[in-house]
């Protein structure tokens, strides 16, 4: 069954504002930008989106959505523990460009401008993160309890240092221009694994 032309057109208009953002952030996201870039009335805009808030949050949904079926879904094919786990990251690190996303991953720009800003765009960009969060340390735990990981591995702190690897890559590529950077990241995540296995 074909979507309604309104949700059509309502997708069309998220896949525009997520180019906006990865290109220059959820801030660069006004009703008077995408009509420019889609081509749509300001009018036709607010018939679906009626304020800038209402945008950015639809946005940033969008953009989680994005990330659920281009990181994790594909995971859950792999078997579960530490291959799940490694088809995670991968799919981590290479999201923005199979997502289409050509400036980057839209989100890490959101958790920069909104971290210090309380709202309701903050609160989306939060409960993301969070859930993210949590995601991850399921995976991770799922990884212990197949006997991948050691027992006793504290989830939480493996869980800051996959993220903070994740950021670190995104920073060198994104800002530093290093072409290493996947190679880099690729070495910290073999590394912390390697530390945190049955056998270390």
């Amino acid at each position: 069954m074909r979507p309604a032309k309104g949700e059509q057109t309502r997708s069309a208009i998220l896949d525009a504002a997520l180019a906006q953002a990865s290109e220059s952030g959820f801030e660069s996201l006004t009703i008077g930008a995408l009509a420019g870039r889609t081509g749509l009335s300001k009018s036709g805009l607010f018939a679906h989106f009626g304020s800038r808030e209402d945008l950015q949050i639809a946005a940033i949904q969008a953009a989680a959505a994005r990330f659920t079926e281009t990181v994790f879904l594909p995971a859950l094919k792999a078997r579960r523990g530490l291959p799940r786990l490694r088809a995670l990251f991968a799919g981590w690190l290479d999201w923005s460009g199979r997502s289409g996303l050509e400036y980057g991953c839209p989100m890490q720009a959101a958790a920069v401008e909104f971290d210090d800003r309380p709202g309701p765009v903050r609160d989306e960009v939060h409960a993301h993160f969070a859930r993210l969060e949590r995601e991850v340390g399921r995976a991770v735990q799922m990884a212990v309890d197949e006997g991948h990981l050691r027992k006793g591995l504290d989830v939480d702190q493996f869980v800051f240092e996959l993220i903070g690897i994740v950021y670190g890559y995104h920073h060198r590529l994104r800002l530093l221009r290093r072409r290493g950077a996947d190679a880099n990241a690729r070495a910290a995540f073999d590394r912390l694994i390697a530390v945190s296995s049955v056998n270390h």
